[in-house]
């Protein structure tokens, strides 16, 4: 905490300020800034865990990775981890994190009883429900805007040690949709309890929800993080076990599935590929290279080829109106898989800035790829927003967005926003929610 504030203190009040930080989940363009990075390197582990409360003081720039490794040795769990090991608990509560316990335990920042947050005019504040109220509700969706959190005491949840997995398979897209709804709306499956709940949709006659059960009982598990590649076996495995731990990251070996584009999924290449390099940080690594250098778009040119464009997203759409876009997207967009997630709020709490309805099922829709690049910057980016907007559906602000300021200020809090930053960072230190998700600066 002293090295963040000595670090905020020698930073010349007329500059901005960003965090210093060697990774990033985001996956915006960015124009190049001499904002000033705070220190952040005492920030970094779990403080404490309160086995009897079941909760965890956290320091903000935690990874997932380092929580859940303290957790699980108490056999607790955040109520939702994150897919991605290097996703900071910090960042998982400024911006959106989501996973398969969404379903039932909402969204990241619902489980997050107090946090200090280090603000843009330098006070490190608690902030909870019944403390400095306005930025413990526009903090959510805000992106390092209005503060960074410092630590955060958050709900744990016990659980087993093995998830027994059910790949259950739809011809129909109507199909799927309603079984999540049933799901959503009894917390079971055929009279099964249903713990995680999470999907691939592989084409319009091929998609499967993955239905998880934690459980106690010893048996065989496998193992994704070597030559087997996980969403591969959701197709020919209709039944399936794992640790919870291997559950938890079963997702961050390969990146979804995306690994592939860096040839990590080849079965030869796989096999002389290093295993602590098979794993979401490298290819993000591998990523920005690639953008860095535009080595992608040179190969596409040398075989005729356009350049491609980045679609890069995750929206949340109304459970009834999922089926309607995936229809939409399928036809329109050339990406598969897609990866889908329910969700709903835990309370009726609002949160201005990301203001999906309580009481409201969700699904949140992933889906990361290039297409070939249309006739204006963003095309089909520009082309998902309008119908995500039809449909009354919302997308997160971790990548690249093209809204106007004015329909940017409608989707995601504009009053409530500017209210906060004018208490909170009164001097603008810190970059404006437009600028960063929009601007890209």
């Amino acid at each position: 905490m002293q090295r963040l504030l000595e670090s905020y203190l020698a930073v010349p009040v007329t500059a901005p300020i960003r965090l210093a930080k060697r990774t990033s989940n985001l996956f915006r363009t960015r124009t190049k800034t001499r904002a000033s990075g705070l220190d952040t390197s005492g920030l970094t582990a779990v403080i404490a865990v309160d086995v009897a409360a079941r909760t965890a003081d956290v320091a903000g720039m935690c990874t997932y990775e380092d929580l859940v490794a303290e957790t699980l040795r108490f056999g607790l769990a955040p109520l939702v981890v994150p897919q991605l090991k290097t996703i900071t608990l910090g960042g998982a509560v400024t911006g959106l994190g989501i996973e398969s316990t969404s379903f039932r335990n909402g969204l990241p920042h619902e489980s997050v009883l107090e946090l200090d947050v280090l603000t843009g005019a330098g006070e490190v504040l608690t902030v909870s429900s019944s403390e400095n109220i306005v930025l413990y509700r526009a903090f959510p969706n805000s992106y390092g805007t209005l503060g960074y959190a410092v630590r955060l005491r958050i709900e744990l949840e016990p659980v087993k040690p093995f998830v027994a997995l059910a790949h259950v398979r739809f011809h129909s897209l109507v199909d799927l949709v309603a079984a999540i709804d049933g799901i959503m709306a009894t917390g079971s499956l055929d009279g099964v309890a249903v713990d995680y709940l999470d999907g691939v949709v592989f084409s319009a006659d091929e998609s499967y929800l993955c239905v998880g059960r934690q459980t106690g009982a010893p048996g065989p598990v496998s193992d994704y993080t070597g030559q087997q590649i996980y969403y591969r076996s959701i197709r020919h495995k209709t039944h399936d076990r794992l640790t919870i731990y291997d559950y938890l990251w079963r997702w961050d070996t390969d990146w979804f599935w995306c690994s592939e584009a860096f040839g990590a999924q080849h079965p030869l290449l796989r096999r002389f590929w290093p295993a602590r390099y098979r794993r979401s940080s490298f290819y993000a690594t591998l990523m920005r290279i690639e953008q860095r250098f535009h080595l992608g778009d040179r190969l596409e040119k040398l075989h005729g080829k356009p350049p491609r464009e980045r679609v890069v997203q995750d929206v949340e759409l109304p459970l009834e109106r999922c089926t309607e876009f995936l229809d939409w997207f399928l036809e329109t967009v050339p990406i598969a898989p897609i990866w889908l997630c329910p969700l709903r709020l835990r309370a009726d709490d609002r949160w201005p800035l990301y203001p999906i309805r309580p009481r409201q099922s969700y699904v949140n829709v992933g889906f990361w790829s290039t297409v070939p690049v249309g006739r204006a910057e963003g095309e089909t980016n520009r082309l998902i927003e309008r119908k995500i907007g039809d449909l009354h559906g919302h997308k997160s602000l971790y990548s690249d967005s093209y809204y106007s300021r004015e329909e940017f200020d409608e989707l995601y809090g504009g009053d409530a926003y500017r209210a906060a930053k004018e208490r909170y960072d009164p001097d603008s230190r810190l970059l404006d929610l437009y600028a960063k998700a929009v601007q890209r600066q």
